[in-house]
């Protein structure tokens, strides 16, 4: 805790106290959370980066790194904290890679921005043309006509996605730490927890919406990622999929090959 409090001397060690015995997530009381590399500022209601999030998005830096032969674009669906496009603009070789974050939230979108400027990642530019750039939009990629309400960059060559995938009866008992203070809309994917997947897969199935041999790398529950797979399958375009295991030897990450 001195560590902590000398990080932090705005915060009095009783209310740091005080506030974690309330159920407050550490996060939130320090500000910050570590996300490989990087050191993330956390604010409520926003999502805070898990462990099992860092771990497959460095494992998908590395399979970027090693295939990048122009440019990428990339869409990021629920950015929150801008924790995911923010670390692959960090690991992958500059000038690669171009992304795109979005969210219903204003209070992710305005994170997702500072966090973008505490990791010196600008926003597109003709000068930026030679390193890594992330720009955000406020929008509900659950709408119907979201891709005529949104200035997007089609066709992507990857979508990166940690949507809300937490079902009804899960979500009513999950720990107070989590429920009194992340935003519902950022865990609660529909009574089944499948709404946002079925979602993404209707946006890929849009012409012009993916380049060929695209990507969409998706976080899902530990007990989702076969009928995600599923999901990504029915839109008729991938040829194939991978499972992905958290740290922890679950089910976490489903990518689809288009």
């Amino acid at each position: 805790m001195n560590q902590a409090t000398n990080t932090h001397p705005h915060l009095s060690l009783p209310d740091m106290l005080r506030r974690r015995i309330l159920g407050e997530p550490l996060q939130y009381i320090l500000g910050d959370q570590p996300f490989g590399p990087l050191n993330l500022i956390t604010r409520a209601p926003v999502l805070i980066p898990r462990p099992e999030t860092e771990h497959w998005v460095i494992k998908l830096a590395d399979r970027l790194s090693s295939t990048s032969t122009r440019p990428k674009r990339l869409l990021d669906l629920g950015t929150g904290s801008g924790c995911i496009p923010l670390l692959l603009c960090h690991l992958c070789p500059p000038g690669t890679l171009h992304t795109h974050g979005i969210d219903i939230s204003p209070h992710a979108i305005q994170l997702a921005t500072d966090n973008a400027a505490l990791c010196k990642i600008p926003t597109p530019s003709p000068r930026s043309l030679h390193v890594n750039s992330f720009r955000t939009t406020l929008a509900n990629f659950l709408s119907p006509t979201f891709s005529d309400d949104v200035n997007l960059s089609a066709p992507y060559d990857i979508i990166t996605s940690n949507p809300p995938y937490i079902t009804w009866n899960e979500y009513l008992e999950l720990p107070r730490s989590v429920s009194d203070y992340e935003d519902p809309k950022a865990l609660f994917g529909g009574p089944s927890g499948f709404d946002f997947y079925h979602s993404i897969a209707r946006l890929v199935r849009q012409k012009g919406f993916l380049n060929p041999a695209a990507v969409v790398a998706l976080e899902v529950g530990h007990t989702q990622a076969k009928r995600v797979e599923d999901i990504m399958r029915a839109t008729g375009l991938v040829h194939s999929t991978e499972i992905w295991c958290d740290p922890w030897g679950k089910d976490r990450t489903v990518l689809a090959h288009f």
